[in-house]
């Protein structure tokens, strides 16, 4: 699979691809692009993004499953121990798993770029995967330090009960080898993705996802070892899911990929040359992604202190699993922004960005419709309580009304990443949600009596600036010059490089 090959994903509408498929012909497409009205072009763009986006969405969703039924299985032991389960699974959420969601944003700026940039091979991409796995390797230290050592003394300072604060300090030093296994896990899938597989994941995620319910039931009561059995095989699930990844790609795609492969081999003192740029893009990407979610962790906490953790947790994890649309969304136009960035083909570059974003407009108002029509129906899914019930289904007409800025923020912000400019939605992110969206949604509140509709206007007021501000920062770019500052960023890491 050669750089010179990318043209033929711009025309995937009117051909079969599938996952061993060029991404480009240098021909077909420039003779279709020619003879065709420029909404064709538009339509066929978000056909791709649509077809791309979808095994993406559903491998969030498998990805997410997996520490879902852990915890579900969990909940049989006892009412403290699926406490436990969920408070740990939601601390490594917002730390470890925002290395291997924001810091991988780096792959799709460098990676997507580089692989359709005219070189004279696609070995960087290579590197630049072996770069990720040191740096993000590096970053999950740090996490690994508090997981083993400071859990217990944080939790007690954030004031959690002491069954959480021993249990899930035990339960995350039993996940800290297999949260590593989740960042590689994330990078091999940025690696194929920069490439246009999108579908791999998926089809790792396919195997290991039912194979994880398998092995915590073997772990928790099989084999007795109760709730420390979670964090093991769910652990030894993401593993496994890297490791499908590999041999994926070493025994069905690399055979196949022609005379420019993207993988030569290990090349370790290459990959650790010019790491400070690829660390500063992976920081600024968790900044990104981090900022939103500790902003909806800090919601969770102070529905905790209003009394209405039931109807919150409903909510939240409905909105966890909505949110898998607009992200994956954005993780396909990340990838997909950085190839045409790397082609040099800047209107296509701003066709993609919007179309990700119209697409995503599609999506919200589809999400919202659907939200509005049952929320009556949404409590009573995950609780018998009727007040619990009534509450949840007063707060999600306001959980539907950001479902529209909530896709351009995924959409948006999957173009910026790919633009390499993952500071400026974490600026975004920091200035509408930490700037007034947050402390105005806890005024409301507690002092303005509108309980826990208070906190999710807040965030509903603070998606809506996220959305609206990214839209309109990507409809501002300058193309020629994204292309230019995007080639130079990848020539001037492999000029280091090599």
């Amino acid at each position: 699979m050669t750089n010179t090959d990318f043209d033929r994903e711009q025309c995937a509408a009117c051909h079969d691809v599938d996952e061993t498929s060029p991404l480009l012909s240098s021909s077909g497409p420039l003779i279709l692009k020619s003879r065709r009205p420029e909404y064709l072009s538009w339509l066929s763009e978000m056909r791709f993004l649509a077809q791309a986006s979808l095994p993406v969405i559903l491998a969030y969703m498998l990805q997410n499953s997996l520490q879902t039924v852990s915890v579900l299985i969990v909940g049989r032991i006892s009412s403290e121990a699926l406490a436990v389960a969920a408070f740990s699974y939601m601390f490594a959420m917002a730390t470890a798993w925002l290395i291997a969601l924001g810091g991988t944003s780096a792959l799709d700026t460098l990676a997507s770029t580089s692989f359709t940039l005219s070189t004279k091979d696609n070995s960087q991409v290579g590197i630049l995967l072996q770069r990720g796995l040191f740096v993000l390797t590096g970053f999950y230290f740090i996490i690994a330090i508090i997981w083993l050592f400071l859990a217990e003394p944080l939790f007690r300072f954030l004031g959690q009960p002491e069954s959480i604060c021993v249990g899930s300090a035990q339960f995350l030093r039993l996940l800290t080898p297999g949260g590593l296994g989740y960042i590689w896990f994330e990078c091999m899938k940025k690696f194929l993705q920069a490439q246009g597989l999108y579908r791999a994941g998926t089809y790792a995620l396919l195997i290991t996802a039912p194979l994880n319910a398998v092995l915590n039931h073997l772990f928790i009561y099989t084999l007795g070892f109760g709730i420390a059995g979670a964090p093991i095989a769910t652990g030894i699930s993401y593993w496994l899911s890297f490791l499908l990844l590999v041999a994926y790609y070493a025994f069905w795609i690399h055979p196949r990929s022609g005379p420019n492969p993207c993988w030569t081999g290990l090349q370790p003192s290459l990959a650790l040359q010019n790491l400070y740029p690829f660390a500063k893009l992976a920081f600024m990407g968790i900044i990104h992604v981090g900022t939103e979610w500790w902003a909806f962790e800090i919601v969770a906490l102070a529905a905790g202190r209003l009394g209405t953790l039931a109807a919150q947790s409903v909510v939240m994890t409905a909105d966890q699993i909505i949110n898998t649309i607009p992200f994956g969304l954005g993780v396909a136009e990340s990838a997909r922004m950085g190839n045409m960035l790397g082609a040099g083909r800047p209107k296509a570059a701003r066709r993609s960005a919007h179309c990700a974003a119209i697409l995503s407009v599609l999506f919200g108002l589809g999400i919202s419709t659907a939200l509005i029509a049952g929320r009556y129906r949404i409590g009573g899914l995950f609780n018998n309580d009727e007040k619990v019930i009534a509450l949840v289904a007063e707060v999600i007409p306001y959980v539907a009304l950001f479902q529209i800025a909530d896709g351009l923020n995924g959409s948006c912000g999957g173009a910026l990443r790919g633009m390499g400019r993952q500071w400026v939605g974490a600026v975004v992110n920091s200035v509408s949600y930490y700037g007034g969206a947050l402390p105005g949604g806890i005024w409301l509140a507690f002092s303005g009596g509108w309980g826990l509709s208070g906190l999710w206007m807040g965030q509903c007021v603070a998606l809506s600036l996220v959305g609206v501000l990214e839209w309109v920062v990507v409809g501002m770019s300058d193309w020629e010059d994204e292309v230019t500052k995007a080639v130079e960023r990848v020539e001037s890491d492999e000029g280091h490089g090599h």
